[in-house]
């Protein structure tokens, strides 16, 4: 298992459309060619070649959402972000399986996300099942919590969007209030998406943690924020 592991983290590396922060302690971003590259306010420019919006999945995985909606919406550039490279890995084969080339990932720490966009440079972000963490003193490692919000603030366009999507209730519950209390507006809060029959063709799109939880008879719960300055 440790070997298929550090086999798929060497050759997530070698894909061109992946990025690596490679040092917390001295971020920056390295290539295929384990090349430094500066994308910060050039993600278009450099990686999409055009000018069509961006949009993030912040700790995608295996980047479900990310490949999905890519391939519903190729007019628009999607970036998944996740620290696990074994998991980009699944995702970026998936991504030449596919031939898009509106995708690319981002490897890093989410709370480092700033260094990497540019203000005004995102225009919608989707957190699809992020981890709980349940316990009282990892709060603040929740990407709800409003240090992230601040982060996701300074990178997104002005009434950019926020989508949450989880069966955690209990997280939930606090990403609800912790928006309101930063002071975004909430125009979707939809618990049990599935069960009061509002889920629409993008939020019925299941990631493979969703279909999981699914046949474990857990509700899944939606909501959608506008982004405000």
């Amino acid at each position: 298992m440790a070997k298929a592991k550090m086999k798929k983290l060497s050759e997530v590396s070698t894909f061109p459309f992946v990025f690596e922060n490679k040092n917390f302690l001295a971020p920056g971003l390295s290539n295929y060619k384990n090349e430094s590259i500066e994308l910060k306010g050039k993600w278009n420019e450099i990686v999409f070649h055009n000018t069509n919006p961006i949009i993030l999945e912040l700790a995608c995985g295996k980047a479900d959402y990310t490949i999905s909606l890519a391939q519903k919406f190729p007019h628009i550039n999607f970036i998944g972000v996740d620290i696990k490279g074994d998991r980009i890995w699944k995702g970026a084969n998936r991504v030449v399986e596919h031939k898009l080339n509106n995708v690319a990932f981002l490897r890093t720490k989410i709370d480092q996300i700033d260094l990497f966009f540019e203000a005004n440079e995102v225009d919608e972000i989707w957190i699809t099942f992020p981890d709980p963490f349940p316990k009282k003193g990892d709060i603040n490692k929740r990407l709800s919590y409003s240090t992230f919000l601040e982060k996701y603030k300074q990178i997104t366009k002005t009434n950019g969007i926020l989508h949450f999507k989880t069966d955690a209730i209990d997280l939930f519950d606090f990403t609800e209030e912790s928006i309101r209390e930063f002071g975004w507006t909430l125009t979707r809060v939809e618990r049990d998406i599935y069960g009061n029959g509002l889920a629409d063709e993008i939020t019925s799109i299941k990631t493979f943690y969703e279909m999981m939880h699914l046949a474990d008879g857990r509700k899944i719960n939606y909501l959608q924020a506008i982004i405000s300055k």
